[in-house]
């Protein structure tokens, strides 16, 4: 087949990749809605935006780094015509606005596809760079959080444009290539500060270059010619950060101490009940089996060892990121699946090199079954990720538990009522729908109880007055069975309770002992009225884990949400 028919035969792959990835993306893409239940989708992102209409273009918020928001910023003011509409439609339409983000996130996402598949061609062959695009497509990591408007996805398009610079300068290294790699990390680093591990295969690609030169050639020119393209692509960087984050310079004080704020979370010890213990390397290497697949993760091994014999200096580009990748994230005190992202494009890469290569040696010893062979291994990487990603996108079809649990308090709880609701659901779930209720009942269906106060001592007593306030990761170590006479003494008399939130306590106990007793107590004296599974039937449950209690990744789910229960107290004045 000749060039012309092998980019004919390649367009093709790419636009079945392209246009599966997308329908991956957004099949299920309104989950939730009208809430957004991802404690960071609710607060991060959308939100932001839209109050940029009313406060102006610094985000006063730099945890999380602006790029996305700006650009969700800039699609509102398209979409709703400005100020007005944008908050208007937050208020009275939140899930049009979500999904509209959540789109935005998936598209995003579907252009990391396309800019794989270049880089991929660039670096190793059409081939690969087709099958490292299939393998993102399906992966069930970025596709399930294509689904959220988060900065995970979107910030793929431009890590991997670096990737595509990078691959440029190796291969080329024209002035183009360093501009290229230089926008991209800069566009990158203004959107997940993690992003910025793609400097590392540009340096790798720099020095390759340099060193790998022919004899002879003038050694004072080709040191004038990288540090030409270092300062081409160091502003090329700079200037893409600062356009995509003008505030770390305009407002650098509260810049500088969201971003060392920031890095104090992430180093620190895991505070979080019920999070893993084994260790992040551990747990990022189990991660790889599930949110890449089992099939691309010895695959990527299996190519970050022959890329060495390949070529050197690939190794270097492909392999290096990640190892020094996988060592600074697993020494940080928390670790979350989705944070691996970063990688999975340069792991696709190698998995699909392997791929090739184990192909082509099997191809040579068995001519006749060449088709097959390559059919059977394509199919071995991308088995999992599809077969996973469409269960995700059926379960993310259907209803919620926290939005069915609500459709039957409304139709069994008077409006008005006292409640107990977990931190399983943003504010707004207890707030009427339409205009003319919120008015009658000063916004609010139900009266709820402010759950992020402390009344219990550490012996168990319970207090006159509350002995803290804390934060939603640390609701459990709020409770204590001596609360649920509190509730009814109160007319509390109904206890909306969540899975995801008694499981933390269930999985470390002996970290949280009154809370295990509150719920035994709360089984005890409350009559269960009414109970929303998101397994199948005859499956489950999912033991609590801060990834597959919230991404449903394990085939036992049938909806999305926790394990949501009501319970009607009938003590004091409930009774």
């Amino acid at each position: 087949m000749g060039p012309r028919g092998s980019r004919r035969w390649a367009w093709g792959g790419l636009a079945v990749v392209l246009t599966g990835g997308l329908g991956l993306r957004l099949w299920g893409i309104g989950q939730g809605l009208p809430y957004a239940y991802n404690a960071d989708e609710a607060d991060h992102f959308v939100p932001r935006a839209v109050a940029m209409f009313a406060h102006g273009l610094n985000p006063h918020y730099f945890a999380n780094p602006p790029a996305f928001t700006y650009a969700l910023h800039w699609l509102f003011a398209v979409f709703y015509g400005g100020e007005t509409g944008a908050v208007h439609a937050l208020e009275a339409h939140p899930g049009d606005v979500y999904t509209l983000a959540r789109a935005a996130a998936a598209v995003l996402g579907v252009a990391a596809l396309w800019l794989l598949y270049a880089t991929g061609t660039r670096l190793l062959g059409r081939g690969a760079g087709l099958l490292a695009a299939a393998i993102e497509a399906v992966a069930f990591l970025p596709v399930f959080y294509a689904h959220l408007a988060l900065n995970d996805v979107p910030t793929l398009a431009p890590l991997t444009l670096s990737l595509l610079g990078t691959a440029g300068v190796l291969r080329k290294g024209r002035a183009r290539d360093h501009l290229l790699a230089g926008a991209g990390l800069g566009l990158a680093c203004a959107s997940k500060y993690t992003a910025g591990i793609v400097l590392v295969p540009y340096a790798a690609a720099l020095a390759a270059r340099y060193l790998q030169a022919e004899p002879g050639a003038p050694r004072t020119l080709l040191l004038r010619s990288a540090l030409g393209g270092i300062a081409l692509a160091g502003a090329a960087a700079l200037g893409a950060f600062l356009i995509a984050n003008p505030y770390a310079i305009l407002d650098y004080r509260g810049f500088h101490r969201d971003l060392v704020h920031q890095s104090s979370l992430s180093a620190e010890a895991q505070g979080k009940l019920g999070a893993p213990k084994d260790g992040g390397f551990a747990y990022y290497l189990w991660t790889l089996t599930w949110g890449l697949g089992w099939a691309p993760a010895l695959a990527a091994l299996g190519g970050a060892l022959s890329v060495w014999r390949r070529e050197r200096a690939l190794g270097w580009v492909l392999v290096a990121p990640v190892v020094l990748y996988l060592v600074l994230m697993s020494v940080q005190g928390r670790y979350f699946g989705r944070w691996l992202l970063p990688i999975f494009p340069l792991l696709c890469m190698l998995a699909a090199l392997f791929a090739l290569q184990l192909s082509a040696v099997l191809a040579r010893a068995l001519p006749r079954l060449r088709v097959a062979i390559v059919a059977a291994l394509v199919a071995a990487l991308l088995a999992q990720g599809l077969v996973y990603s469409v269960h995700s996108g059926l379960v993310l079809s259907r209803a919620d538990t926290r939005n069915l649990t609500r459709d039957w308090m409304l139709a069994h709880v008077p409006a008005g009522a006292k409640i107990v609701l977990e931190p399983v659901a943003p504010a707004a779930w207890v707030r009427e729908a339409g205009p003319r209720a919120r008015a009658a009942r000063g916004g609010y269906r139900w009266h709820k109880y402010t759950v992020l106060q402390s009344w219990i001592s550490a012996g168990g007593a319970l207090q006159a007055r509350p002995t803290r306030v804390v934060g939603i990761e640390d609701y459990e170590r709020t409770l204590g069975p001596e609360l649920i006479g509190r509730y009814e003494s109160k007319g509390y008399c109904w206890v909306v309770s969540g899975s995801t939130e008694s499981g933390r306590a269930y999985a470390d106990p002996r970290a949280a002992p009154l809370s295990i007793a509150y719920y035994r107590a709360l089984a005890k004296l409350g009559e269960v009225v009414y109970r929303a599974s998101p397994y199948a039937r005859g499956r489950g449950p999912v033991a609590f884990d801060f990834d597959w209690s919230f991404d449903y990744y394990p085939l036992a789910y049938s909806r999305p949400g926790p394990e949501m229960t009501v319970y009607r107290l009938r003590g004091g004045l409930c009774a």
